[in-house]
């Protein structure tokens, strides 16, 4: 087996979609931060519901709320990126990682075949998936691997 036959063939909901804060639509921009940092997440899922209506993300935070302090008091609804991309618990894992890197997304919904969330795929629970899949690859790599030194170690 390798990369690529294992990426057409999980399923995404297999991978680690644990890396998401959730909070309600309405809920305020401190409120929201606050809870994303207590829960160490660096995005947050606004719902209606069980719908979901938007993603909050660090960087939103830097390029909405970091200059403009009154944004705090603003709901989350305001700032957040509105009717998300996402991706099914049932689509291959190659497909949401083509969606992530076209779009630049490090952070992508998912949900299931009723349209609630199931979870949140990051570029943490794909490289967990790997390490998990192939640990003597990845543990045993150099940490530089493209990198010869020039000079014989260890005389």
């Amino acid at each position: 087996m390798d990369f690529r036959y294992d990426l057409q063939h999980e399923r995404v909901k297999h991978l680690d979609l644990t890396q998401f804060t959730r909070v309600e639509s309405g809920t305020t921009v401190g409120e929201t931060i606050n809870k994303m940092r207590s829960e160490n997440r660096n995005c947050a899922l606004v719902t209606q519901g069980n719908e979901l209506v938007g993603i909050f993300t660090d960087r939103d935070v830097l390029r909405k709320v970091v200059s403009v302090p009154e944004a705090w008091g603003k709901p989350v609804d305001e700032l957040m990126t509105t009717s998300p991309f996402t991706v099914t618990e049932e689509d291959e894992a190659e497909t949401a990682i083509m969606l992530m890197n076209a779009r630049r997304f490090r952070n992508v919904p998912v949900v299931d075949a009723e349209g609630n969330i199931a979870g949140n795929l990051t570029h943490y629970g794909l490289i967990k998936y790997f390490a998990d899949q192939f640990p003597e690859s990845l543990y045993n790599l150099p940490p530089e691997p493209g990198k010869i030194d020039s000079d014989r170690v260890g005389g």
